[in-house]
């Protein structure tokens, strides 16, 4: 009631007249009759009984979910997706003086020589696109992705890198793109998280939780770590002596008293605690069955290259797929692992044995189930890496002006190549995609205006892509 807000935000006393009353607590009293009335007819709206309901985005979508496979670190366009024979030319020279005039590198001297590509590459499928021998697995579903090898960044080192690729800035505490996407969208999954993450690389990603947090937003909508292994989340199961009965006993007294301090501060932090009590008593039920991948057959876990009981890359994308099924409305999984500074070669190769295959299977099983038309899967880093040499003969530095994504599904015109790099693969020449552009994408497809999908913070609206950000037309089918 609002007579209760007031007095609990510390009205005098001696101000609660009769007149005062009337004034403030009969809206009060006439909100909860028509909330009532509402109830009794069905008119309450989902959303409002819960923050992650699903929700209508703003039009017609083409994507209904999104599995982003966060290559952290920054994998080499050039050794994967964007062939340079000039650069191969020019292998151990110095770079014309022009193209590296008021350049600025993480770490080596702009004026290192020029490295040429380490490996072969040959055109695959009918759209012909270009792609490195180190990618057998993604060749056979070539037809399937559309690669853009003009992205470009305004960050060059990876912390600032991540977040800006997750939040579209690299100022730390707004929200992540997955946290946008459940607010905007909510969740069709009753018993699983909306957003989760997998982190399966050598280390976690250098911009930390802030690359699935909710910033600003309810903190409802942020990313929710699973771990590949064992329980999702750590202490998921009951501890000796507390059975189902007694825990349920114990969460509907917690959540009595929290839903009365809700409903007289209306504070949304108590909501997603709510919520939050909810949700890990529900999935002390459906997490263990989704986990286990032993039911998955034995072709299925072959062409992922998925380990039962290991915390691989392979095992956390065919979890992505039983996540997808479920209802989950954003999976990343962020493989830090692609930052060769040196050990170019040895790294890039394993690399991508550990991923390429596992990544492709995701595609074809994502079709083979009818699910990837309205699901759209993102491969990338945060930039890409130099034409020029570090760490003797074996390395590259990092690089924001020019690096390869690709997309599949979900709207996403399949079979194509957009945009081209000059002849150096340094900087991007046609076509060129920034960050902002690629969210205001992944946006459209997901039916919103990215200029449209807002949130009151601090005395104004903030947006995924700020003031900037336009739809890559050429993108979409």
């Amino acid at each position: 009631m609002n007579c209760q807000t007031h007095l609990y935000r510390g009205l005098d006393p001696k101000l609660v007249t009769r007149r005062w009353f009337f004034q403030q607590c009969g809206v009060g009293l006439g909100a909860i009759a028509l909330g009532q009335l509402f109830r009794e007819n069905g008119w309450t709206s989902p959303a409002a009984l819960s923050p992650l309901a699903p929700k209508q985005p703003q039009y017609t979508p083409k994507a209904k979910r999104v599995i982003f496979l966060f290559m952290a670190g920054a994998p080499s366009h050039l050794e994967l997706f964007d062939y340079k024979p000039e650069l191969a030319k020019w292998n151990g020279k110095l770079p014309p003086a022009e193209l590296v005039k008021d350049y600025r590198a993480a770490f080596i001297n702009p004026s290192s020589t020029l490295l040429g590509p380490k490996f072969k590459f040959a055109r695959h499928g009918q759209s012909g696109a270009e792609l490195s021998e180190l990618l057998p697995h993604l060749a056979e579903v070539a037809d399937q992705i559309a690669v853009v090898k003009s992205m470009h960044t305004d960050a060059f080192n990876h912390a600032p890198g991540q977040i800006l690729m997750s939040t579209g800035t690299q100022q730390f505490g707004r929200p992540s793109i997955g946290a946008w996407t459940t607010y905007g969208l909510g969740s069709e999954s009753h018993d699983l998280p909306a957003f989760v993450v997998f982190s399966t690389g050598s280390k976690g990603p250098s911009g930390g939780s802030s690359n699935w947090g909710a910033g600003f937003l309810p903190s409802v909508y942020q990313g929710v770590l699973f771990r590949s292994v064992g329980d999702p989340v750590l202490y998921l199961s009951n501890p000796k002596g507390v059975d189902q009965q007694i825990q349920r006993d114990s969460i509907e007294s917690i959540q009595r008293l929290n839903r009365k301090h809700l409903d007289v501060v209306g504070d949304p932090e108590i909501a997603t605690r709510i919520n939050s009590f909810e949700l890990a008593y529900r999935m002390q039920l459906t997490a263990p069955e989704l986990m286990d991948i032993t039911k998955e057959s034995k072709e299925v876990l072959d062409r992922y290259g998925a380990e039962p009981g290991k915390g691989t890359y392979a095992n956390a994308c065919l979890l992505a797929r039983r996540l997808v099924e479920r209802g989950v409305r954003f999976v990343q999984i962020f493989h830090e692992a692609w930052d060769q500074h040196g050990n170019l070669v040895a790294d890039l190769k394993k690399n991508c044995q550990n991923t390429d295959r596992p990544t492709a299977a995701l595609l074809k099983d994502l079709k083979q189930r009818g699910l990837l038309d309205d699901t759209l899967v993102i491969w990338g880093g945060e930039f890409g890496r130099t034409p020029m040499v570090q760490g003797g003969n074996d390395g590259r530095d990092h690089h924001p002006n020019c690096f390869t994504m690709w997309l599949a599904g979900g709207g996403v015109k399949p079979g194509i190549t957009l945009g081209e790099s000059d002849e150096f693969g340094f900087n991007a020449t046609k076509d060129k995609v920034h960050v902002h552009d690629l969210h205001a994408t992944i946006l459209h497809l997901l039916g919103f205006d990215h200029t449209k999908l807002t949130y009151r913070f601090q005395g104004r609206d903030f947006r995924l892509t700020d003031v900037e950000g336009e739809i890559v037309e050429k993108l979409l089918a």
